[in-house]
């Protein structure tokens, strides 16, 4: 990742010093599979705190988190482990189109990023968002920026000394010269914000 950290560093002079403080690129990659995607759907609007109690629950009433195991739960074992029926609804979506092919997660590191944000914003209750977040944190892609992130955005808006945050259009407008490292530079604008926040 040097050689992205310098690319990043030329391209831009605003953001090349919090780079050189933070330190080398340390993106920590989930498991690329079911058990992160119903993690998104779980922890959505909650704490991580609720979000981590939900999925400990489903576990202990399931045994394992897979989508046959999901499929055949009873709604109340969902519903008493904490899963709103919205959610509850949403997580056998997903469970059903992995469990009849129609969503083939073995496939997705060799499809790009946009076929793949395709596949997984039809399943009900992932948008753009939650797969570009599943591009950057489970398949380690490089060039991935969720423009609607309010953290990122708000990450801009410090590190450019932006009168105001940027919208998602002028966000993707300023992530053009970090390509084709966008996923890096987004990392090092959310460390970037916690530094800022902390001082």
């Amino acid at each position: 990742m040097e050689h992205a950290r310098q690319h990043l560093c030329t391209a831009d002079p605003q953001l090349a010093p919090w780079i050189e403080q933070i330190g080398p690129f340390a993106l920590q990659v989930q498991p690329h599979g079911f058990v992160t995607l119903a993690y998104a759907i779980i922890s959505q609007q909650i704490s991580l705190a609720a979000a981590r109690a939900i999925r400990n629950r489903l576990e202990t009433a399931l045994g394992e988190l897979t989508p046959a195991a999901i499929l055949a739960a009873e709604e109340s074992t969902l519903r008493a482990a904490g899963l709103s029926a919205q959610k509850s609804a949403y997580l056998r979506d997903l469970a059903g189109r992995i469990a009849s092919g129609h969503l083939e997660l073995a496939r997705f590191p060799m499809l790009d990023d946009e076929t793949i944000i395709s596949q997984l914003t039809a399943v009900k209750g992932i948008g753009r968002w939650t797969a570009e977040i599943y591009l950057m944190f489970a398949l380690g892609r490089l060039d991935v920026l969720p423009a609607a992130d309010l953290g990122l955005r708000d990450a801009a808006r410090l590190v450019y000394a932006l009168p105001r945050l940027p919208s998602s259009r002028e966000l993707l407008a300023l992530g053009e010269r970090w390509r084709p490292y966008r996923s890096v530079a987004c990392w090092y604008l959310w460390q970037t914000r916690r530094v800022i926040r902390q001082s």
